[in-house]
């Protein structure tokens, strides 16, 4: 009996860990679609219905470190049941006729859920046999991106008919259900893990990466109030490095930094940075150019629903790349495969940049994004865990998203600075070129990004590998530097 329930278990596990990734990201990015929506029925101004998204993106980016930290303990399936539970309660806020305040503390409560990522790689890799562990590992990195293009066109569909309370109630009936499938299937952690969760740590990063993405996100705060802006960054760059300071001299730091001293799992962060700022970019000008009305002397003034579905393409094949890339990973080193694949991203930015005169060209677009984005996603991991014990997944791996959080605001606030450079006064809309020039500086992001895997190619290559023995050890074996998990 208690060999056919574990059987069951098993079979359950890995549907379950994909559907939650989908789940927390697609309900973390509803606020994009929804942002005018908010605006008329709450009566605030645009820039405030903003915050809907943006704090999603703040409390997601702040509660993935500490929940990777506690997801390398022993208390993990809590720790992953008591952060749905969360999210679900703030889903039920964002439903209820509450005030505008209390429909961004229920978004805030949804994005710690994005910190469940890296949690679902680590069940992953503790209770999966090793092959199955690293295809389940890359398509939870890829689920993880592509929902949202799931929650676009099905939130924006939902708004122009039930209104914006009946699409943010398609978030709590998926988050309910994810914590259901939670329950029914997350195992234990393994049994010896201990996790230390360092607060002041914590409150340093918090506060780093909250002026960094408010920062980001306040384009004009820095035109009209540069010295503002600069005392807060300065005071982001100051948090930050005592973060990383204490972090490198503590004895159980909130991330591991020592092991970005590896050129591999440092150059995978800088990469994984500068590649979401290309792929960030390239996905809000396809949405916006889309939804520009024809009075702007180009666009397609789509619809939130009909803008949404430019998405598809993203997101199906991006779970087609997400497939393929764990059979290509056998031929392949996991570098290569990020190099190509920010050619592929790159070759979305040409596309877009040379041809969008009709819709059928801007979903080419989207698909070519989608597929190298899926792709980049799900060899990421390959890269960081290969250097990384079993113990440390969650935190790892949280590092890298934390990484990627911040490089997708910085992408979206460099492509909104772009277009707005190249607004005309008294103009709503951006001129036409202004895009092709928010193109030009997506193709040099992931020129960046091909150079920098491309660099990590040669770490990782037999002559590299012979010259220097890691310092951070693969999954299962003994370290010289640390006490084996």
């Amino acid at each position: 009996m208690s060999t056919t329930r574990e059987h069951s278990e098993t079979r359950l596990l890995v549907p379950s860990l994909m559907f939650i990734a989908l789940v927390v990201a697609a309900v973390a990015s509803l606020g994009a679609p929804l942002i005018t929506s908010v605006a008329t029925t709450f009566h605030v101004s645009l820039d405030s219905a903003q915050w809907t998204l943006t704090i999603a993106l703040l409390s997601g980016a702040v509660a993935t470190p500490v929940l990777g930290r506690l997801g390398a303990g022993p208390h993990r399936r809590a720790t992953i049941l008591v952060t749905l539970a969360v999210v679900v309660t703030g889903s039920a806020l964002t439903v209820l006729p509450l005030p505008f305040a209390w429909l961004l503390v229920g978004r805030a409560a949804q994005g710690v859920g994005l910190g469940l990522t890296a949690l679902m790689m680590g069940v992953a890799r503790d209770h999966l046999p090793e092959e199955r562990s690293a295809a389940t590992i890359a398509l939870v990195s890829v689920v993880s991106i592509i929902g949202v293009g799931v929650g676009y066109p099905l939130a924006g569909l939902l708004a122009e008919f039930g209104g914006v309370r009946a699409a943010y109630g398609l978030g709590l009936f998926v988050t309910t259900v994810a914590f259901l499938a939670a329950w029914r299937s997350v195992p234990a952690a393994p049994e010896g893990r201990s996790a230390h969760v360092d607060i002041a740590g914590a409150f340093l990063l918090a506060g780093g990466l909250f002026l960094v993405l408010f920062l980001a996100g306040q384009r004009s705060l820095w035109s009209h109030h540069l010295s503002v802006a600069v005392v807060l960054a300065l005071a982001a760059v100051l948090l930050l490095c005592v973060w990383t300071v204490s972090g490198l001299r503590g004895k159980a730091p909130l991330v591991d930094l020592r092991a970005l001293r590896h050129p591999a799992v440092a150059g995978a962060n800088v990469a994984m940075f500068v590649g979401a700022i290309g792929m960030y970019i390239l996905l809000t000008l396809i949405t916006r150019y889309a939804q520009t009305p024809h009075s702007a002397g180009y666009g397609y003034g789509l619809t939130t629903f009909v803008a949404g579905l430019v998405l598809i393409p993203f997101s199906v094949l991006g779970f087609v790349a997400g497939k393929l890339t764990p059979r290509m990973l056998g031929r392949i080193e996991a570098p290569l495969l990020l190099a190509g694949s920010a050619v592929v991203i790159g070759g979305g930015f040409v596309l877009f940049a040379a041809v969008r005169s009709n819709l059928a060209e801007l979903f080419v677009a989207m698909g070519v994004l989608g597929f190298g984005v899926g792709s980049f996603s799900a060899a990421m991991p390959g890269v960081i865990l290969a250097f990384t014990p079993k113990s440390e997944t969650s935190s790892a791996m949280s590092f890298n998203y934390v990484v990627r959080s911040v490089g997708y605001s910085l992408g979206s606030a460099i492509g909104g600075l772009v277009l707005a450079a190249g607004t005309d006064a008294g103009h709503v809309f951006p001129k036409d070129s202004a895009y092709t020039t928010a193109a030009l500086v997506g193709i040099a992001a992931m020129a960046i990004t091909m150079m920098t895997s491309l660099v990590l190619a040669r770490q990782r290559s037999p002559e590299a590998a012979a010259e220097a023995e890691p310092t951070v050890p693969p999954a299962g074996a003994p370290s010289r530097n640390r006490p084996n998990p």
